[in-house]
């Protein structure tokens, strides 16, 4: 189990800039910005022949109006993402980082 002093984790803390809308910022085109950007990487997990259905990619607003995607997804398909990122990207490469 992972706790929040350990090295590595990763946790979705309560951020007051998430909760917090200034006026004069378009948020929603930051959102709708991300929620292409969220499709289309559905689109293209899906293309490599991963297993998209426990994948989620979700379109939000960052507290300054940006777009920003999450990607959540099982275990499994993080490894098998990875595995086909190395091989476009050359093999080997970067496998220490990991």
């Amino acid at each position: 189990m992972c706790r929040a002093d350990e090295p590595g984790f990763e946790g979705d803390g309560f951020d007051v800039d998430e909760v917090l809308w200034v006026p004069g910022v378009d948020y929603v085109a930051g959102w709708r910005a991300a929620a292409d950007a969220a499709g289309a990487l559905g689109k293209a997990l899906g293309s490599l022949g991963l297993a998209v259905d426990d994948v989620k990619a979700q379109a939000h607003a960052a507290a300054d109006g940006s777009g920003v995607v999450r990607l959540r997804l099982p275990v499994a398909v993080a490894r098998e993402l990875t595995e086909a990122i190395r091989a476009v990207a050359g093999g080997d490469e970067g496998r220490a980082a990991s």
